[in-house]
């Protein structure tokens, strides 16, 4: 059987980013405290409890999986803040695109009885139109509790992001996601993955999804009704300027107020929905930069 590689909380993006290259999918090892598990578990239980399940063979019968969970848990966005998976995510993604952004949020828990998930590429949910060499991705799942292969630990494929797209693994090239709470499995857009079946009678495996993605594409979760205005204006600026209320370019996500009657906010940062913006993307130097990088 295949296996991942494991790396201690105190790993450096570059070592992270190398196995990443390789591999496609790294665990690290006793990242978040008991507390912060505590408090993730009491936040989303009121939302676990609804009957939340799965309504086909892929998103599972047995599994629940809810999202927002910016909006709805302070602890999921600070885990989303984490130092390492943001400087990870930068690093990444980098070659790609100017910036990053928050693309996905669910907690997803995999309950008694549940088959495996058919194994497949996040990228896909672009329709396959993204060039092979981009890699749009970097995503985490972070165990809230513990990842055994019994009760349902994600399927991961080490190097197959490397791999001809219609080459199917056999079973002795699947490794499994097992973990202790607290860790993460950071694993790429491009990587052949899916949930594992829990095959035990009573543990129901609790996993928190954090995608990061280049910040030209559209997310797959939409944060801005996930997490509405209303909701946003009370987080701190930079969860806020992940989720999109932000530039991404020059241009890139501008809005304007359709009540503003004095041109103040015109085609301006949505980040000046909440405060004077502050974004890297407000000016440049050369008018003829964005032409300039039109094309290569």
């Amino acid at each position: 059987m295949a296996t991942l590689k494991y790396l201690k909380a105190s790993a450096s993006t570059d070592e992270i980013i190398d196995v990443l290259h390789a591999d496609a999918g790294v665990i690290i090892e006793d990242v978040l405290s008991s507390d912060m598990l505590s408090s993730i578990k009491s936040e989303l239980a009121p939302f676990l409890a609804a009957d939340a399940h799965g309504r086909d063979e892929f998103t599972g019968y047995k599994t629940k999986r809810i999202g927002a969970l910016v909006a709805r848990s302070p602890a999921c966005g600070e885990v989303a803040l984490n130092a390492m998976a943001t400087q990870a995510a930068q690093t990444y993604l980098a070659p790609y695109c100017d910036d990053y952004q928050l693309h996905f949020t669910s907690a997803v828990c995999i309950g008694p009885g549940e088959t495996p998930q058919i194994l497949h590429r996040d990228r896909g949910i672009w329709g396959g139109y993204l060039p092979r060499k981009i890699e749009p991705l970097l995503s985490t799942i972070w165990a809230v509790t513990e990842f055994t292969k019994a009760n349902g630990a994600t399927q991961i494929v080490p190097g197959s992001h490397l791999w001809d797209k219609d080459r199917e693994p056999t079973p002795d090239e699947i490794a499994y996601a097992e973990m202790k709470p607290g860790s993460v499995l950071f694993y790429t857009g491009t990587v052949l993955h899916g949930g594992g079946a829990n095959q035990t009678a009573d543990e129901t495996r609790i996993g928190l999804f954090l995608h990061y993605a280049l910040n030209w594409l559209r997310q797959e979760e939409n944060q801005y009704l996930s997490c509405p205005p209303d909701i946003a204006k009370d987080l701190p600026a930079d969860l806020r300027k992940m989720i999109g209320y932000s530039k991404g370019g020059y241009v890139l996500g501008f809005y304007s107020d359709p009540y503003d009657l004095e041109a103040k906010f015109e085609s301006v940062s949505p980040e000046n929905m909440f405060a004077k913006s502050t974004g890297g993307f407000d000016n440049i130097a050369d008018p003829r930069e964005p032409v300039g990088r039109s094309t290569k």
